[in-house]
């Protein structure tokens, strides 16, 4: 028996078999599913089920919203005050928040999984990893000897160039929602990702994001400059001098 949050996944035909469940934190779990592929495209996927939100979740959460606007006077009160109401729109604007972030930077080619179908309270994606073992989490993940420790960073440190140049940051970046598989890594976990445009605080979002991904590589014998890593990267944003690796040969061609 499948519980109603998997009911519109099923009835829409995505996914045809519920395998495994992969993950369960405070705020979301995520489970495998056997996918349908002629809706999909995919074998296997990924669905994160948001769970619902107590007052204890609404962390840093003034922080997250700098910057944004909600018109409705009643919704922005519940959010100050965290009544039910409040959570209830809360965790509609993460499921949203996430929805919208992954499908902008998959659409640009940034290595996070492709977001498929979303209700109110769950997102399907597509999986990493394959049918007898998920993609490892950096933070679990060991790596073969220094030069691939320096691979790892490097993959990293574009996609955190990627994001920013799309007007992305993570906003909780650690170790634990960078995913590594056949040597490329994804990043994942988005509801609180925030725009620099808007957010007052994203430079220290992204000062933090680095330094706290960082502490992996530090483990692992890799010791780097990371508050002057994130300053060049919001420096380069600031003065749109920030070229993700992709476009690196477009841009010498144009010059």
């Amino acid at each position: 028996m499948h519980n109603e949050s998997f009911e519109h996944f099923f009835d829409e035909g995505l996914i045809e078999a519920i395998i495994a469940p992969l993950k369960h934190g405070k705020e979301a779990s995520v489970h495998l599913c056997r996918a349908n592929p002629r809706t999909t495209g995919e074998s296997l996927v990924a669905l994160k089920l948001y769970h619902p939100l107590d007052k204890r979740d609404f962390r840093d959460e003034q922080l997250y919203r700098d910057g944004e606007f909600i018109k409705e006077r009643r919704v922005r009160v519940a959010l100050e005050r965290k009544t039910a109401f409040g959570r209830q729109v809360q965790g509609g604007l993460w499921v949203s928040r996430e929805w919208e972030t992954l499908h902008a930077l998959s659409e640009a080619g940034a290595p996070v999984p492709r977001p498929i179908e979303r209700t109110d309270d769950a997102i399907l994606m597509t999986y990493i990893g394959d049918r007898s073992s998920p993609a490892p989490r950096l933070q679990e993940y060991v790596p073969d000897d220094r030069d691939e420790v320096e691979a790892i960073w490097s993959r990293i440190h574009d996609a955190l160039t990627q994001l920013l140049y799309r007007d992305v940051v993570h906003g909780d970046l650690s170790a634990y929602n960078v995913l590594v598989w056949d040597g490329d890594v994804y990043l994942i976990d988005f509801p609180q990702a925030v725009d620099p445009k808007k957010n007052s605080h994203a430079a220290a979002f992204l000062e933090r994001d680095v330094r706290r991904t960082g502490e992996w590589f530090e483990r692992h014998g890799l010791a780097l400059p990371w508050e002057r890593i994130a300053q060049d990267l919001w420096t380069a944003w600031t003065f749109a001098e920030l070229v993700p690796e992709e476009l690196r040969g477009l841009a010498t061609d144009a010059s």
